[in-house]
């Protein structure tokens, strides 16, 4: 394989290319294409050009030739799954595989689709979406739209396959309509499309913390979710298995969450998800929803590292929060994140940011003298 790192020309292109898109969108596209409608609109209109562009095999070579930076230094095996990078789209945004060819060809080392369940889910009343620009956080109440498992673990397996090189992880989630239940109906809510997954996508993630629902979150509680594992250890998976947590515990519940899942089969922890704290932020009490981006940062941050701290090679850890920057993601890798997810950053700075991500952690690691991001992994922990 050559790498665009090791090719003057292809670097130079590449570079010239990031700067280009990084203008255009931050002067042109941005202020007269997405911010100028109101974000609801603006999400439609993405979901409408990515069907339109996955089909255009010219421009995806175009962009897949001139955007997506690779570098053997930023390659990694995590929980047995190979990584061209370990920057990915965190669930929320593409909730029913719209996106994976353009995610695909721009360079993403993976993406999460979802989070599903298992009946088509409405979602609640819209708007979904909030922006706060100052904070670099959008306000989320979408409630689990989505197709439902049946159908979206059908397109994210036929993404998996044809990826030139993107790994497909799928997320989970408990149906949030006027059929949920009790407890156990929750239980076989998840169980259902487990058992659809199994063997079809690269991982599978399950959302115990999506807090914009009608019951709210009770695996978050340590028994309910001993009672959820203990029903979804018995499906048989080939995929390894990461759990979505929630970002407002204090360390000791936290830890009471992760002494469960270690008695599990569990190989991974996604940390974390939206921040429902709005202390010392302008954010009007009428709205209702968790915060993403910016306001989650720290948090994640130092959950990730108190989680690494204590469990080590128990759990791998996909960092989830504010990265913005690769100094961000950076210090989440140093701190025990072995994977990167975002999706604020997208909206916010633009589709060249993976670039710009990938091209900032490479630079990072050689300038601290690592060969890989395994060996960066918790050094700060």
């Amino acid at each position: 394989m050559t790498y665009v790192s090791t090719s003057f020309w292809h670097d130079a292109v590449n570079k010239a290319t990031t700067d280009l898109v990084t203008f255009g969108y931050k002067h042109i596209v941005k202020p007269n294409f997405v911010f100028n409608h109101d974000p609801d609109t603006a999400h439609d209109d993405m979901i409408r050009f990515c069907h339109v562009t996955r089909n255009i095999a010219p421009l995806m070579w175009l962009l897949r030739s001139t955007l997506n930076y690779t570098d053997p230094i930023l390659e990694t095996d995590v929980i047995g799954v190979h990584f061209a990078n370990p920057f990915g789209l965190s669930a929320g945004l593409d909730k029913n595989c719209d996106m994976p060819v353009l995610l695909d060809n721009a360079g993403f080392g993976f993406e999460t689709v979802g989070s599903t369940t298992s009946r088509p889910c409405p979602g609640n009343p819209k708007p979904w979406f909030h922006r706060f620009p100052e904070y670099d956080s959008m306000l989320v109440h979408v409630g689990l739209a989505n197709d439902g498992s049946e159908a979206v673990i059908e397109r994210a397996e036929q993404a998996w396959t044809q990826a030139s090189s993107m790994q497909i992880s799928l997320s989970i989630a408990r149906t949030n309509d006027d059929l949920t239940g009790d407890l156990d109906e929750g239980i076989e809510d998840y169980r259902i499309s487990l058992e659809r997954a199994a063997g079809r996508t690269a991982m599978v993630e399950i959302n115990i913390s999506c807090p914009n629902t009608k019951v709210g979150e009770p695996f978050i509680e340590p028994d309910n979710l001993d009672r959820l594992f203990d029903v979804l250890d018995t499906v048989d998976r080939p995929q390894p298995t990461l759990v979505k947590m929630p970002l407002n515990k204090t360390w000791p519940q936290m830890r009471e969450l992760l002494d469960v899942l270690s008695e599990h089969n569990v190989q991974a922890v996604s940390i974390a998800n939206l921040q429902k704290d709005r202390t010392g932020l302008n954010i009007p009490e009428n709205l209702k929803g968790g915060l993403s981006g910016g306001p989650t940062a720290n948090a994640s941050t130092e959950m990730v590292r108190k989680t690494f701290a204590s469990y080590g090679e128990r759990f791998a850890i996909a960092g989830i929060g504010g990265v913005f920057t690769p100094e961000q993601a950076y210090a989440k890798i140093r701190a025990g994140s072995s994977l990167a997810m975002f999706i604020s950053s997208l909206m916010y700075r633009g589709p060249q940011q993976i670039t710009v991500l990938k091209r900032g952690l490479a630079d990072l690691l050689r300038k601290d003298g690592f060969s890989s991001v395994s060996e960066a992994v918790g050094v700060d922990a």
